[in-house]
């Protein structure tokens, strides 16, 4: 994918857990969604792109009133000391705007939120911009970003009602007049990096003394000064009313550089951290008081990774949580690029105490690391240099601690020569994104830079496969990336393998989970897909051809025959040339049984084919409908009384279910028959809200009522949308209503779901 821009930043490229690739450039972040697509028969993998664009003013740092501001700034900028002239001139935090110097555009770094954050259940975007604005961005309408908080403002009004002190015990603050008062102020609210934490879970106490369980997750920002400031944010987060806190640490860390948070369970206790590195070398954790969390410990006071002034910088640190073999216990894996050099410390937690041990791996690059990711699936460490070697470290656990294997992955091989300046694994492991520019041909550097994101496999389809379905999450939206693999390979054979198949069926008899259904039914609709002939044209393009209107009486028209063979004769020419020119040896196009449709006797067992797959997919797509419907059921039944109108058409779920003499499911037949004890007779049906009419349940797509108006059924509550507006299923799957104010909790709960056949989330 070729970016419109330079990268920019330290570590320009980002992977979230709702598969969306951010790239910092010199203009905007470019934000790269990878899709499995169902819908498509190409084999390439599907993007969908979007980007948040850069601010178009620059960010001033509040460091007091403005009349005071621009006094102190005129006044430093003609002062006779050329160390206070010239150091205030050149340092672009003071001057971010630049005068004569280049303007200060484009991002310097951006952190993705964990899964679940924003009003759709998805990742949020924390971005930082090279003049040190901080801002929190939301993708609420797939097409658009906007900006929910801008955290640099917030913090900067805060410093100045509190005169610029971390607490009121402080000595007072200098005047601003004073130069280093002026840095002071500046480096206290300058931000290098900036991390999320896990989801945790917080108590909210209501007016009537009850106590719920809330949501929220961490931000930490690291500040030039070495402060950090720890934001509480409640979930979903909408905006500055989401913010329920904001502490600030002192970590003693001189020239920090790198932040990371450290999260450790150990007996079903959680213990949290901040663990930052200093460009002199030195990595410490340090500890975070989490008031009102549930189940969270921290640490009594700070501990030291690596203590020597070495003068190797930290680039990058990655917290991985593994589990122990020998120990049988849980620990931490921390690794951290400082140079050409990755340090190592493992973290374990035993009855002596705390135990940590650390090294450092040699040999890995001639040139400092520039980019660093971790797969937090296997403990598998990603490094790259600007050279294009990329090294891969995988962890193997000893008696006593850990050591590395590692291995050269030559970019070159694959590219060409190339410089790499970032690099990022997928949330399963199965891609490595790498940003590449030209490298040098025959000793001399390009004269233009190309930017581009590559994508490069690190697993095949059988580990896929394998890994799908022995998979924990049980979320196929979650586990994309290994999807689109088994995507890619089933349009490629054109059939699902055998093993796949086998085991699939065994998972599904075994357990019964929907994930397996759901997973089915990927695999056949990718079938499906591969089964289709490619049109030869695209469909979306116009065409530009006038049509025939044939007019007998018209004269002058000459013989409307040759004219109707003449236009067949260039339709069929068109359309052999685009079959031709799709590349295809005609080797394998003989081979192809999907080819072999010219004649009457090879198109009709193509099309038995098609329809014995399309009847495949509609009954499992019915299996995940009734699954659903059985839900929705079971929650009416919670949460209703006697004789109650919940808006679901609950009498119209129950005939559709009993209706099919096929379907017999004993759970289902007793839950039934506690709801109709329950409606005592009453059917509560739904009416249509242009004439009045009753709509029946009979289709679980659409309702019709008796003068023809059709609505579409909302696919998580099935009730029918009666309005303009609606949500819709990432994948276009099914669509949604949207929650109303009446609406109970249960009913809200209900409609937060995602989509019953693919887990996408709804838009």
């Amino acid at each position: 994918v070729r970016l419109q821009h330079g990268a920019s930043g330290l570590e320009p490229l980002a992977w979230s857990e709702d598969h969306r690739v951010s790239v910092s450039t010199a203009r905007s972040i470019a934000v790269l969604e990878q899709l499995s697509d169902v819908h498509s028969g190409g084999q390439d993998m599907v993007i969908h792109r979007t980007a948040v664009p850069a601010p178009g003013a620059a960010c001033m740092l509040k460091v007091g009133p403005k009349k005071e501001v621009a006094e102190c700034k005129e006044k430093f900028a003609s002062s006779v000391d050329p160390t206070v002239s010239q150091t205030f001139m050149l340092d672009r935090v003071f001057n971010p705007e630049g005068k004569s110097l280049t303007p200060m555009r484009g991002f310097k770094y951006s952190s993705w939120s964990p899964l679940g954050c924003d009003a759709n259940g998805r990742c949020l975007l924390a971005a930082l911009t090279m003049d040190n604005r901080l801002t929190i961005h939301a993708n609420l309408n797939r097409l658009q970003w906007v900006q929910l908080v801008d955290l640099t403002e917030l913090y900067g009004e805060r410093l100045f009602e509190a005169s610029y002190r971390l607490c009121k015990a402080d000595a007072p603050c200098g005047e601003l007049g004073d130069f280093p008062e002026f840095q002071r102020r500046h480096s206290m609210q300058t931000p290098v990096r900036m991390e999320w934490s896990g989801i945790c879970t917080t108590q909210q106490v209501k007016h009537n003394n009850e106590c719920r369980d809330v949501g929220s997750v961490l931000l930490a920002v690291l500040f030039e000064n070495g402060n950090i400031a720890v934001w509480q944010f409640q979930l979903p987060f909408l905006g500055k009313e989401s913010i329920t806190s904001c502490n600030t640490i002192e970590s003693g860390i001189s020239s920090p550089s790198v932040l990371s948070w450290w999260e450790y369970e150990h007996n079903n206790r959680k213990m949290s951290g901040l663990i930052v590195g200093s460009a002199y070398g030195p990595v410490k954790i340090i500890p975070v008081n989490l008031k009102a969390v549930k189940g969270y410990f921290t640490l009594r006071q700070p501990v030291v990774l690596w203590q020597e002034m070495d003068q190797l910088p930290v680039h990058s640190i990655k917290c991985i949580p593994l589990y122990h073999p020998y120990q049988k216990c849980s620990c931490s894996l921390v690794v951290a690029a400082r140079g050409p050099y990755v340090f190592w410390c493992l973290l374990l937690i035993s009855k002596a105490g705390l135990n940590v041990h650390n090294s450092h791996v040699t040999g890995l690059h001639s040139l400092p690391i520039v980019s660093m990711t971790a797969d937090k699936q296997n403990g598998t460490v990603y490094t790259c240099s600007s050279d294009g070697k990329v090294r891969q470290l995988i962890p193997i656990f000893t008696d006593v601690a850990l050591k590395f294997e590692h291995q050269l992955i030559k970019l070159s091989e694959v590219f060409g020569s190339v410089r790499t300046h970032g690099i990022a694994v997928s949330p399963c492991g199965a891609y490595l994104a790498v940003i590449t520019t030209e490298g040098m041909a025959n000793g001399l550097h390009p004269v233009n830079k190309n930017y581009q994101v590559q994508f490069v496999t690190l697993k095949t389809f059988e580990e896929a496969a394998a890994q799908l379905l022995e998979s924990s999450v049980q979320n196929l939206f979650r586990q994309v990336d290994l999807t689109d693999l088994v995507r890619w390979k089933i349009l490629k054979d054109k059939h699902i393998p055998q093993f796949l198949q086998e085991a699939l069926d065994k998972k599904i008899e075994s357990c019964g989970s929907t994930y397996f259904w759901r997973f089915k039914l990927f695999l056949l609709r990718i079938l499906y897909q591969s089964m289709q002939k490619a049109p030869s044209e695209v469909t979306w393009r116009p065409s530009h051809e006038d049509a025939k209107i044939l007019i007998s009486d018209s004269p002058g028209m000459g013989s409307t025959e040759d004219d109707q063979e003449e236009g067949t004769s260039k339709q069929a020419s068109k359309q052999s040339l685009g079959d031709a020119g799709k590349g295809v040896d005609i080797d394998d196009t003989a081979e192809d049984p999907l080819n072999q449709s010219s004649d009457t006797g090879g198109r009709e067992p193509m099309v038995e084919k098609l329809l014995e797959i399309q009847a495949q997919i509609e009954a499992v797509e019915m299996h995940l409908t009734r699954e659903h419907m059985k839900r929705v059921l079971g929650e009416v039944y919670l949460h209703t009384w006697i004789t109650e109108n919940t808006s679901i058409p609950t009498r119209g779920v129950c005939d559709f279910l009993m209706s099919d003499d096929g379907y017999d499911d004993r759970t289902a037949r007793v839950l039934i028959g506690h709801i109709l004890k329950k409606m005592n007779k009453q059917t509560f049906p739904e009416h249509c809200s242009l004439c009045k009419e009753i709509l029946p349940f009979t289709d679980r797509k659409q309702a019709v009522c008796s003068n023809g108006h059709i609505w579409l059924r909302c696919f998580l509550t099935y009730q029918s949308c009666q309005s303009l507006v609606y949500r819709r299923c990432l994948l276009h799957d099914s669509i949604a209503r949207h929650p109303t104010p009446e609406d109970p909790e249960w009913i809200k709960r209900l409609l937060q779901g995602p989509c019953t056949f693919c887990d996408s989330p709804v838009f």
